[in-house]
């Protein structure tokens, strides 16, 4: 954790670039900033996008990737890592290896496997490389039940899959609910072999462009200020759902979260 308490603890958000603003690295600085700490962006891809779908993705060099992460960490006392869109299994062995250099640096990889629009963002290299390389590495993962199925298909329910991937080394999975015919949406928590809780929220009526950036990131920014795990997901859970409950139409796609609905 950060060692001056009067500055803003330093955050890395190492994802791709939205144009619309809504995901990606945009929604990580927004998040972060929203939650009183300062971002250090580091962007893996540029993608071509709109609030309806991701078009096209232009992966960056691992090598600049990881000289750009490996330039910030040398000069700031960053305080935790968080991982959005990887792209690339380059990237992924880029990550690993600046992980490896920094064992003790909390990291919150969002599993980015697909677009909200439903564009396929990893292929199944990329997924073998998060669950060889990155999972190993990670204190907090934050797939939706889709992407979990995908990082865990040997499992025959969602527990099993969690299992799966706690069993490859992660600390903790918070699988958030993708469901859209039921009421409320559960997201549940599992770590130590076994589920640990499960939150419901009033399930709100439109869609969304960037809610797993912005719930990751906010676990990030929380745990960055000293929060304890359990308390970090939790809160940015609820900071996720009024960030939504407050999003704008934007576009003509899904609505964009409002990551500074405190600001009215």
């Amino acid at each position: 954790m950060a060692g001056n308490t009067a500055l803003a603890p330093v955050v890395m958000a190492m994802s791709g670039s939205d144009p619309t603003g809504g995901a990606g690295i945009q929604a990580d600085i927004e998040t972060l900033a929203s939650l009183g700490c300062h971002a250090a962006p580091v962007i893996t891809s540029i993608t071509v996008q709109n609030t309806i779908n991701v078009q096209k993705t232009l992966q960056i060099d691992e090598r600049m990737i990881f000289e750009q992460a490996r330039a910030v960490l040398e000069d700031m006392e960053v305080a935790v890592i968080k991982i959005g869109l990887i792209g690339s299994v380059e990237t992924a062995g880029a990550l690993h290896a600046l992980l490896m250099d920094h064992p003790d640096m909390p990291v919150v990889l969002d599993p980015v496997i697909c677009a909200g629009g439903g564009k396929r963002l990893a292929d199944d290299g990329v997924v073998h490389a998060i669950n060889t390389l990155l999972t190993p590495l990670v204190n907090v993962m934050t797939p939706n039940s889709l992407e979990l199925k995908k990082l865990a298909p040997e499992g025959d329910t969602l527990e099993a899959c969690a299992m799966a991937v706690l069993e490859r080394g992660a600390h903790y999975v918070l699988v958030t609910d993708v469901k859209e015919d039921a009421q409320q949406v559960h997201n549940t928590l599992f770590a130590n072999h076994r589920m640990l809780n499960s939150h419901a929220w009033p399930r709100l009526p439109e869609q969304f462009h960037g809610s797993g950036c912005t719930l990751a990131a906010a676990i990030a920014g929380l745990l960055a200020h000293g929060q304890e795990v359990l308390s970090a997901i939790y809160q940015a859970q609820d900071f996720t759902w009024k960030c939504l409950q407050a999003a704008h139409p934007f576009g003509k796609g899904q609505k964009i979260p409002n990551r500074f609905y405190w600001a009215k």
